[in-house]
């Protein structure tokens, strides 16, 4: 039970983390989810919103930290 106590604090400060940089990308005017490709379809019943390159571009970056962060503890 304490194992899982710890994946649900890191869970809670990783879920943190993410959500300020969001905050801060939005404040510096990166356009998350309004980037070139990401793909909007409105109609006049309904509206469909996928926002592919920027899940691309989060995957990348995430891809890039969680290497470098096993690099470092992999020593």
């Amino acid at each position: 039970m304490e194992s899982l106590s710890r994946y649900l604090m890191l869970f809670g400060i990783l879920l943190f983390l993410i959500g300020g940089g969001v905050y801060l990308a939005a404040k510096f005017g990166i356009p998350l989810g309004r980037l070139p490709g990401d793909i909007r379809i409105e109609g006049e019943n309904g509206s469909f919103y996928f926002p592919i390159t920027t899940s691309i571009l989060i995957s990348v970056i995430l891809t890039v930290i969680l290497n470098l962060i096993s690099r470092f503890l992999n020593k």
